[in-house]
């Protein structure tokens, strides 16, 4: 969990208890959530979403505002594990 301030407000960032995620790997995704800045905080209670890092992959966020100010990482999505869906046929994502 780490706590930190955006403007004024402080905000914590917590990891589902379902996903594993190595301390370097957590510190990763705080450092790319704070060069994201004030940008996630004009979301509602209950919005969520995503930031998209060429090592970890897909991180989905969840936003929470009531009691506090909570952003938690309730997947990681690793690329080899992204698809595709045009027309009727679902590929493997290709950048």
């Amino acid at each position: 969990m780490f706590r930190f301030l955006i403007g004024n407000e402080e905000w914590i960032l917590r990891f589902s208890p379902n996903i594993e995620l190595d301390p370097e790997i957590k510190q990763a995704i705080f450092s790319s959530l704070i060069q994201l800045g004030k940008t996630f905080v004009q979301s509602s209670h209950g919005d969520s979403f995503s930031i998209i890092d060429e090592q970890i992959g897909m991180i989905i966020f969840t936003l929470e505002k009531i009691p506090s100010l909570i952003l938690t990482v309730s997947h990681v999505i690793p690329k080899e594990r992204w698809y595709t869906q045009c027309n009727l046929s679902i590929k493997p994502y290709q950048p």
